[in-house]
């Protein structure tokens, strides 16, 4: 377990504190024989003001002790530890805490007194209930306002994230309607260009062009490509939901293609978070465009694995990848790498040993 270092700002405000209560207990007339274990206590509530920001709790009830302590021993010193005890716990959220501890703070100081004085009058005439009272309010206004004003900051550092993802959502969605304006059309045009051309060209019984066919594969890639592209561009909250219920029309087109591929489903699909299917989706898409489009494949398989914890997704080919062939991550993998990261999950993208290619990955699920 990592342990975070007390900073050095707290460490002075916790010395200079215990420095200063023992500077006034010292100044006290020397009574009883109780007077060293006094001034220890005076200084252990200042140096515990170290830890005020790790347990603000347990200071404040040390502060507290220490205070009724020196007390008690006849050293009638302001408790200004337990002070920046109640600010350092209402800062931290403690409010309910801080009240409590300062009204019993409040009663038990003048009962120290009287104790350690053993005469009513003298420990009321040390009793300081209006001034202990109003530093103990100013200590507590003074942690809630800043409190909020962290908070308020906080807020406002999240509305401006939160602004710059529309702003940057938007910005795709634009991008998206350029490249669907300014190239849709002019592939479209080229694809049924070449179908015609090749359409004719069988019917009168004439031998097709090899750069006809090629022309015809290459606008039908690129249209692929193109909407697969537009897709990913718009995969936002206001675009069509997408997700594993669409990856057996994934396979009917990966086998259209000439790919043997196979899906096999395993577990319960219940109460898969949306963030979850679409990212397994995804998955699953861009690991058979890979194979398509790089493998040299002959067949594919997609499982899909519903655990109670997790959402497993395997995808094997029996592509040209060797298993000591270096691994050089395109954009597509990439982008799977981070869609599984930004859920706290794990993929390994790696050839296999028996040749081809596997992507597994595994994404967390807390189902309802």
């Amino acid at each position: 377990m990592v342990r975070r270092r007390i900073p050095a700002t707290d460490w002075l405000i916790a010395v200079g504190v215990a420095a200063s209560q023992l500077v006034a207990g010292l100044a006290e007339q020397p009574s009883t024989s109780l007077d060293p274990l006094g001034h220890a206590l005076l200084v252990a509530g200042g140096l515990a003001l170290a830890a005020r920001r790790r347990a603000p709790v347990a200071v404040l009830a040390a502060t507290g002790v220490c205070a009724l302590g020196h007390q008690l021993t006849g050293l009638d010193v302001p408790v200004v530890a337990y002070l920046f005890a109640v600010y350092g716990a209402v800062r931290a959220g403690h409010r309910t805490v801080a009240v409590v501890g300062s009204l019993i703070m409040l009663a038990a100081l003048p009962l120290a007194a009287l104790v350690s004085l053993h005469d009513v009058g003298e420990a009321l005439a040390r009793s300081r209930g209006a001034l202990e009272i109003a530093w103990l309010i100013a200590a507590g206004a003074a942690g809630e306002a800043l409190r909020q004003a962290e908070r308020r900051a906080e807020e406002a550092e999240r509305s401006r994230e939160e602004a710059a993802r529309r702003r940057a959502d938007e910005e795709r969605l634009h991008i998206a309607r350029e490249l669907h304006d300014s190239l849709t059309h002019q592939i479209s045009v080229i694809k049924v260009q070449a179908d015609a051309a090749v359409h004719v060209a069988r019917r009168q019984g004439e031998p097709v062009p090899p750069a006809l066919l090629a022309i015809q594969e290459a606008g039908r890639e690129a249209a692929r490509e193109l909407r697969a592209t537009l897709e990913t561009l718009r995969d936002d909250e206001r675009g069509p939901a997408l997700g594993l219920d669409q990856v057996p029309e994934l396979m009917r087109r990966a086998r259209a293609s000439g790919l043997d591929a196979t899906l096999t489903i395993a577990g319960d699909p219940d109460d898969v978070p949306a963030e979850v299917d679409r990212t397994a989706y995804r998955i699953v898409q861009e690991s058979l465009t890979n194979v398509s489009r790089h493998a040299d494949a002959v067949s594919a398989s997609v499982r899909i694995d519903y655990r109670p914890d997790a959402l497993v997704i395997r995808v094997d080919d029996d592509g040209r990848a060797a298993p000591d062939a270096p691994l050089v991550p395109g954009v597509g993998l990439l982008g799977m790498r981070e869609r599984v990261a930004a859920l706290g999950g794990r993929l390994r993208a790696a050839p296999r040993r028996q040749g081809g290619f596997t992507v597994h990955a595994e994404l967390p699920v807390e189902r309802a």
